[in-house]
């Protein structure tokens, strides 16, 4: 696996795909850095080389040119995250690029507009993909989000640059993190799955069945597991085309020797809103009209236990609605077990959109060892998928 270290930077431009697809609110500032802040370490690694940084990107879907999807309104926030001033040019490809690259010096960083502004970035035009890689001299991906697509600046591009590419520091961690999990881990292993649906995970779950000792079912996944197994569960979502599924999973793991933990009981509510009334049920015996919404008492008791002895723990879905004050008891009592885990040695990988927001809102994201920046692409890393952006560095 290249990275940074296996280059020397000094007078070289580095094209660098980062995935600076930040929230915007309606005065068009960013309202989250987090992403340009992943990538700083790159960045800066490479300026303190001599070298300097072109910067390609992407944000949101627009339709052609569409001035609120334009790259220039980060500016201001790259340039106060990396203690760098950031140039940008209006447009990523054409003369007007060329001479901005021709113009940047060593230690300075140019940031191009939106990719998504051409369809050829989508579609993976190599003739797209080729005008991009004559604007620098190495190509770096540090973009895991986007590393699950085949588009011309994540994959196509770097067939041009022969030996002369790699993966940036974020990159590299994302993928040395999901190896440590599937491939290198210290066991017992844990899998936590929650999250809404069973068919979101399916493939995940097969594929982490050999490698796991320990799988948490959390979260409005585990009705439709209770429901197929005799439960009832009132109004609590489920998936009922997926119970015969639920079932072979259970069968699977049994086969396999990993124990699968599903909560025992669950806070109920009579309506989908904070201020429901709640109580406490058997998630076997959710009565009609009341749904769970979070795991209970005696599950979050039960998970922390499973946790403490784990050595290696996956994150991927919350336990309840905890968007909702009210039923955000169970993801956060899993995030302390979780924290009291890593200080004791146990690695833990957090994935995956809701995850990733959870342990941010609820203040883990730094009790945790590494929170993956890339949803799709870490689900699909589960999965066993090879990622198209990955493997073109490895070609």
């Amino acid at each position: 696996m290249k990275t940074l270290k296996d280059f020397n930077f000094k007078n070289k431009k580095a094209l660098i795909r980062v995935d600076f697809n930040v929230p915007l609110n309606d005065a068009l500032e960013v309202t989250d850095a987090t992403r340009i802040q992943a990538a700083k370490s790159t960045i800066i690694d490479i300026l303190e080389q001599d070298g300097s940084c072109i910067l390609m990107s992407h944000l949101g879907r627009p339709k052609g040119f569409q001035d609120e999807f334009s790259l220039r309104h980060i500016v201001k926030k790259a340039t106060e995250i990396l203690g760098v001033q950031v140039k940008f040019v209006s447009d990523c490809v054409g003369s007007k690029v060329e001479e901005a690259v021709a113009n940047l010096e060593s230690g300075e960083v140019l940031l191009l507009e939106n990719l998504r502004f051409y369809d050829e970035e989508k579609k993976g035009n190599v003739a797209f993909a080729e005008k991009l890689s004559k604007l620098g001299d190495i190509y770096v991906n540090d973009a895991f989000g986007t590393a699950h697509r085949a588009h011309a600046s994540t994959t196509i591009v770097a067939q041009f640059f022969s030996e002369n590419k790699c993966f940036g520091n974020l990159l590299a961690k994302e993928i040395i993190s999901i190896d440590k999990v599937l491939n290198n881990s210290k066991k017992p292993v844990l899998a936590i799955l929650g999250g809404a649906k069973v068919s979101s995970k399916i493939t995940v779950i097969e594929n982490i069945l050999e490698k796991v000792d320990h799988l948490i079912i959390g979260g409005g996944m585990s009705f439709t597991f209770v429901k197929a197994q005799g439960g009832k569960i009132g109004n609590s979502i489920c998936e009922d085309d997926k119970q015969e599924l639920a079932l072979d999973i259970l069968k699977q793991a049994a086969a396999k020797g990993v124990q699968v933990h599903i909560p025992v009981d669950v806070i109920a509510a009579d309506d989908f809103s904070n201020d429901a009334n709640t109580q406490i049920c058997d998630i076997n015996e959710i009565p009609d009209g009341w749904e769970g919404v979070d795991a209970g008492p005696k599950s979050r008791e039960i998970f922390d236990e499973v946790v403490n002895k784990c050595k290696t723990i996956l994150w991927n879905g919350p336990l309840g609605v905890f968007e909702m004050e009210s039923f955000a008891g169970g993801t956060i009592a899993l995030g302390n077990s979780i924290d009291t885990a890593t200080q004791n040695g146990a690695f833990s990988l957090v994935g995956g959109g809701d995850s990733v927001a959870a342990v941010k809102q609820f203040g883990f994201a730094d009790k945790v060892s590494y929170v993956s920046t890339g949803g799709g692409a870490m689900l699909e890393s589960l999965e066993g998928k090879t990622l198209p952006g990955i493997d073109a560095i490895m070609k």
